[in-house]
């Protein structure tokens, strides 16, 4: 199995089966307090999450397994399972810079990033970071299995906008924490300015990540994306405006079609928001 292939279903258990072996003997002695036992709980149990990480990681065990490990202790930091609503600072949700929204022609989610809201603070770094995870977790929850693709809008942004860190991390999130989760990721009207952070970025993703890479502008994202889904400074006919609160209803593949996820127009014409009084 070390030499990265997989014949067939049978291979596929053993090596799943290995993996969890190896875990239990090889990480989890004497570290009882580095990792959350409900993450442990599922590893155990869930074959699919043990396949993305082998499929991840090109069915070698060994590097399955410090994927797995770099990945529990930071849901364990960031304290994914128990990461709500009220868990993550209000500003964050209210300044629009990050949100789910829509779906590209694959029919993958979409994940917003407008990077013109984004500046570099290292007061409020933790903070971004944990916006980000608890929506890639509630995505997952509510979406197993649905990739995600990823829009960098770089509308109007500039280089007081670009935070490595930030970027690093989030790269971070598709490349350990979340195997498989990534579609692609599309950098829309990048400034020429920021070509030398962005050499820099590409240092950071493997062959295959880079592959995912693609840099678009308003005459080629529809490549990508339906107008219906797409905001009107992108030639779009999408006119969805994230407002907080309530969070966008994610639930519904038809109801963002035309003004985004918040609003579900019930039989009687009433406006429903199903998240308004429910928390995650």
């Amino acid at each position: 199995m070390a030499n990265g292939g997989v014949s067939g279903q049978q291979d596929m258990e053993k090596m799943i089966e290995e993996t969890r072996q190896r875990f239990k003997k090889e990480f989890l002695h004497d570290s009882s307090d580095k990792y959350d036992s409900r993450d442990v709980g599922r590893l155990m149990r869930d074959d699919p999450l043990v396949d993305g990480y082998l499929t991840w990681r090109h069915f070698v065990v060994d590097d399955a397994l410090k994927m797995i490990d770099e990945s529990f202790q930071w849901r364990k930091e960031f304290r994914v399972n128990d990461l709500t609503e009220n868990l993550v600072p209000k500003w964050t949700f209210e300044t629009g810079a990050v949100y789910l929204h829509g779906y590209d022609k694959e029919g993958n989610k979409l994940f917003w990033f407008n990077v013109r809201m984004h500046f570099k603070d290292s007061k409020t770094v933790r903070d971004k970071k944990s916006y980000v995870a608890f929506w890639l977790e509630r995505h997952t929850a509510r979406n197993p299995g649905m990739p995600i693709t990823v829009v960098f809008d770089m509308s109007d942004s500039g280089l007081s906008n670009i935070d490595m860190e930030f970027v690093k991390y989030i790269i971070g999130c598709f490349r350990v924490y979340y195997p498989k989760l990534l579609s692609k990721m599309l950098m829309y009207e990048m400034p020429w300015i920021m070509n030398a952070a962005w050499k820099i970025v590409k240092t950071w993703l493997s062959p295959e990540a880079i592959s995912k890479l693609k840099f678009v502008s308003k005459s080629d994202i529809l490549t990508y994306i339906e107008p219906e889904h797409l905001p009107p400074h992108m030639g779009g006919t999408d006119s969805f405006k994230y407002s907080y609160p309530p969070l966008p209803d994610e639930d519904s593949h038809s109801s963002i079609t035309e003004n985004g996820p918040c609003d579900k127009v019930e039989e009687n014409g009433t406006i429903d928001h199903p998240l308004s009084s429910k928390k995650d």
